[in-house]
């Protein structure tokens, strides 16, 4: 394997926790809005799996990574419906759901940027699947809530996984050994969207209200 890519096990480490936490998440948000079983189960894992699903299609990535891991729908779609009993506890659960979050939108965005170097993508081509990966789960998640997507109104979270991303292919274009690369770059993007969220830290809004006669 080419050195200047993380190995399997480096990357995947994290992945089972960060995909269950996505799981829970769309569950929540189901719940949210009054869906049945059913309706939780499948919010649940176009959150947890949405994302590299749909980089894997842009990519041309064949077959979609989750086919061939059966275990990872079990596991999404289970921590979806325990969701469902465990949902009166989650408050006092508040601090660590947000860093098990900021954990998988990290390594969401470090799984895609490395799927598109591994294929001989452009650099900005990279970018672009390492946030696809980050943040659709969560896109479709409020779309199919019938929401604004979290992750265009709230604190720094597409721009910390482009942030993430761009340390990755740096770091990697100046020859940093892949399994530190993914560390240090794991490391900042953790610790970015938690000062983030601590802080309150948001981009400029747009707002135009004027209507077109």
């Amino acid at each position: 394997m080419n050195s200047l890519l993380p190995s399997i096990s480096v990357l995947t480490v994290i992945y089972p926790v960060a995909i269950a936490a996505e799981a829970m998440s769309g569950a929540l948000a189901a719940g949210r809005r009054n869906m049945d079983i059913f309706g939780v189960a499948v919010i649940a894992f176009v959150t947890a799996l949405g994302g590299g699903t749909i980089r894997d299609l842009i990519l041309g990535r064949f077959p979609i990574g989750w086919t061939q891991h059966p275990e990872y729908v079990y596991l999404v779609i289970s921590a979806g419906l325990l969701t469902t009993v465990i949902a009166p506890f989650m408050h006092n659960l508040k601090r660590v759901f947000l860093v098990l979050d900021a954990m998988g939108l990290i390594a969401f965005s470090l799984i895609g940027c490395s799927v598109a170097v591994e294929m001989e993508y452009p650099t900005v081509v990279a970018i672009m699947a390492g946030m696809i990966t980050g943040i659709c789960g969560g896109i479709l998640r409020d779309v199919l809530c019938n929401q604004v997507p979290v992750v265009f109104r709230r604190e720094l979270y597409a721009s910390v996984s482009l942030a993430v991303c761009g340390m990755f292919l740096t770091l990697r274009a100046f020859g940093v050994d892949a399994d530190l690369n993914t560390a240090v770059s794991f490391a900042a993007g953790l610790l970015l969207r938690l000062v983030a969220i601590w802080g309150g830290w948001k981009l400029p809004t747009f707002s135009y209200q004027q209507r077109w006669e």
